[in-house]
């Protein structure tokens, strides 16, 4: 069933209820999941000098992380998680890096351009998953007050700095096990849920 829902519907929902999943969940529903309209918008791998054998790395495979994409002005973003929580969402759990050799602003696009979440400063708001297999875009949930839930208040990261970053977004049905991420300036990523 499919049910589209006024923004200002929206804005009394609970974020982290079911409904909220839902009708966010579906708000956004697109014929192919990416080039269509829409009606709105930890641990890093690294090399140790051990004298011994190190059994517990796994061959890198526990530190790599789900996906790196580039954007502009040279900023990285490295996707270490995408969890499925009991709650009916998933959080994305990424580091933001200046990969560039000089400071630079985070572009405002990374917020999207709806203004219920504009108006609550820079953050990651326009990020989005993509279920290719059910057809549904989800946006990252607001909540009550309509801020988004999504590390907020950056504008600058110097050279060689990273942040921490999560966004918070409805869970897919539960056999939905991957997910198209899509950040405004950002190449595409595909990830796997985990939980």
């Amino acid at each position: 069933m499919s049910m589209r829902f006024p923004p200002k519907a929206l804005r009394g929902m609970v974020a982290l209820t079911a409904v909220a999943a839902v009708a966010l969940g579906v708000t956004g529903c697109g014929g192919g999941g990416g080039g269509g309209e829409e009606e709105s918008p930890d641990a890093s791998a690294s090399a140790s000098k051990d004298t011994g054998p190190a059994p517990s790395t796994q061959d890198g495979k526990a530190e790599a992380p789900l996906a790196e994409v580039q954007g502009s002005n040279g900023l990285l973003l490295r996707i270490t998680s995408a969890e499925r929580d009991a709650g009916g969402f998933i959080t994305v759990n990424a580091d933001l890096k200046n990969d560039g050799d000089k400071g630079v602003t985070v572009p405002s696009a990374l917020s999207g351009n709806e203004t219920e979440i504009t108006r609550n400063g820079r953050s990651l708001g326009g990020a989005t998953l993509v279920d290719s297999k059910s057809k549904k875009r989800y946006y990252v949930l607001r909540d009550t007050d309509g801020r988004p839930l999504t590390t907020t208040g950056f504008t600058t990261l110097k050279a060689g700095d990273s942040l921490a970053v999560f966004m918070q977004f409805p869970a897919p049905p539960a056999d939905t096990t991957e997910v198209t991420f899509q950040l405004p300036t950002f190449a595409s990523a595909t990830l796997s849920i985990s939980g």
